[in-house]
């Protein structure tokens, strides 16, 4: 695929140059800027997300972990595209289930969650975009998921936890639930689950899990540990 030139605006990407004017003035009453370093942060797993954003210049590598504890890159945003999972987390309620850095410097454009919703249902081209990045990359997350459910059960339970909670950084789900999409007993999952709340990770109530400790339980997932 072919680099697309770096832009200084917005609009200046082809995917906005179809917008209405009313989307025209949203967007550029709505849009800020952030310039990241080399190798800066910009997500990390179980953060919440503000909004969409769009690679001005520079690239954004996504990435999680396998099982022995390497980074591996799901997918990397050139000049012009989005990330697809924070799409994802903005129209359903949901945490970044991965982690975000940039390469060489990049510059981003941020759309507000409520902003980009609105031109979503009001502007064909919006459309047209999520739709495309979603479809580019479809299977090669499904690919990644695979190896993420090898992790280790403990680091599963982490994993498990932080794709699952809503905004508020609550899982609404019973420990037998849990243990179905985990593929083990409820009696594994309360002793895990137990180990997490002592250590500060979580707190635990009837058919819910609340997350105290985002960037520490983050910290455990990509922590190296030896198998048990």
């Amino acid at each position: 695929m072919a680099s697309a030139k770096s832009a200084t605006s917005i609009h200046d990407v082809a995917a906005f140059h179809a917008l209405s004017e009313p989307g025209r003035r949203l967007l550029a009453a709505r849009v800020r800027y952030l310039d990241c370093g080399k190798g800066a942060p910009v997500l990390s797993k179980g953060q919440r997300v503000s909004g969409a954003f769009v690679v001005m210049s520079g690239q954004l590598r996504v990435f999680t972990l396998t099982s022995e504890g390497q980074e591996a890159t799901l997918y990397t945003i050139h000049p012009h595209e989005t990330c697809v999972l924070a799409l994802n987390c903005i129209f359903n309620d949901l945490r970044y289930p991965a982690w975000v850095e940039a390469g060489p410097p990049t510059r981003l454009a941020m759309i507000p969650g409520a902003a980009f919703r609105s031109l979503f249902d009001a502007e064909p081209a919006i459309r047209n975009m999520t739709v495309q990045a979603f479809s580019m990359l479809v299977f090669r997350l499904m690919t990644e998921l695979e190896v993420v459910h090898a992790y280790r059960l403990d680091r599963r339970l982490a994993n498990f936890l932080l794709l699952h909670a809503s905004t508020d950084g609550v899982v609404r789900m019973t420990q037998q639930e849990i243990a179905s999409h985990l593929g083990t007993t409820r009696e594994v999952v309360a002793r895990v689950l137990g180990q997490l709340a002592a250590a500060g990770r979580i707190r635990t109530g009837r058919r819910q899990i609340a997350i105290t400790d985002p960037v520490r339980l983050a910290r455990d997932v990509k922590a190296v540990t030896a198998d048990a």
